[in-house]
């Protein structure tokens, strides 16, 4: 049963992987190119990756079954105790050329601790998706997160608000001033079966979540793919794809835990953008669209 269970989730990832390629294939008109790859230590996946697309400038939509024997050094960094340890997951990041139409990531995984018997000791799931525009396009916003919200509330009233928060607070870069990467959405970790929420439970709830992303994404992405766009524009992309890469450095636990865990090089690091600036004390003119988009980030909204 219990393998049954793991093939079936890696089963759903592989699919979801498909499923969303084919999506942004559509909008795009480019095709993603596959790179299958080996893990030393244990497992492997695929990265689908997109550069200089007719939308998407750079981005990647991967997939990873890895495995391996517990480290002390995971076990420091990580706080983990085991024996070994299992994870299977979906993570996507798309840069979009035109400034207008935002940056998304997404990441749905599985985590398995085992003792040395090889017994399940710990089994937990994690996973969301935020949005992180260049402009406010409040209508956009709004979308993005009913859409979320509707997911959630299938399961349960109180998770939505749960995990908007929790994300708020996640995609945070504290070393300027607290400003959020983002508009956010939702992020959930460590959810494991008790009494009343079993392996099924959240298995399902992930898997609405996974299928949610097209809806929730596409239709933004289609408003705003033809909007013209000036130099001033990608300027401005460029700054706030500086504010991406230092989260993603400096504080996301998903690449430290790919790093850590002897993952894919390429693989990681597929996240971050092709272009950036780190222009000195740069700071957005007063009563500018930039400006407003930086006040949002400094100060949440609650959109639905």
């Amino acid at each position: 049963m219990e393998n049954n269970f793991k093939d079936e989730w890696v089963n759903y990832i592989h699919s979801l992987q498909d499923k969303i390629c084919e999506g942004l294939e559509n909008i795009d008109g480019c095709k993603f190119v596959e790179d299958k790859w080996e893990r030393e230590g244990g497992g492997g996946g695929k990265t689908r990756v997109i550069e200089n697309g007719n939308v998407f400038e750079k981005g990647g939509v991967n997939t990873s079954v890895v495995f391996g024997n517990v480290s002390e050094e995971m076990k420091r960094h990580l706080k983990i105790d085991g024996y070994k340890w299992f994870a299977c997951g979906l993570s996507l990041v798309l840069h979009p050329n035109n400034p207008f139409v935002p940056t998304i990531h997404c990441n749905y995984r599985m985590f398995e601790l085992y003792d040395e018997n090889e017994n399940i000791v710990d089994r937990w799931f994690g996973g969301g998706t935020d949005l992180t525009p260049y402009y406010l396009f409040e209508e956009d916003a709004v979308h993005f997160h009913k859409t979320y919200k509707d997911a959630c509330d299938l399961y349960n009233e109180k998770f939505y608000p749960e995990f908007k928060l929790t994300c708020d607070n996640y995609f945070v870069n504290h070393h300027r001033n607290n400003e959020r990467r983002g508009l956010g959405g939702i992020f959930y970790d460590h959810c494991r079966p008790d009494d009343i929420q079993d392996l099924n439970f959240w298995f399902n709830f992930s898997k609405e979540c996974g299928n949610a992303f097209l809806k929730s994404y596409l239709p933004i992405v289609e408003r705003r793919m033809n909007i013209p766009f000036t130099e001033k524009n990608k300027f401005w992309q460029e700054i706030r794809r500086g504010r991406y890469v230092e989260f993603n450095l400096l504080h996301d636990r998903g690449t430290i835990f790919g790093l850590k865990t002897n993952g894919r090089t390429e693989s990681i690091l597929m996240s971050l953008p092709p272009t950036v600036r780190f222009n000195y004390n740069y700071q957005p003119s007063p009563g500018t669209e930039e400006e407003k988009l930086q006040s949002i980030c400094l100060h949440p909204v609650d959109w639905v």
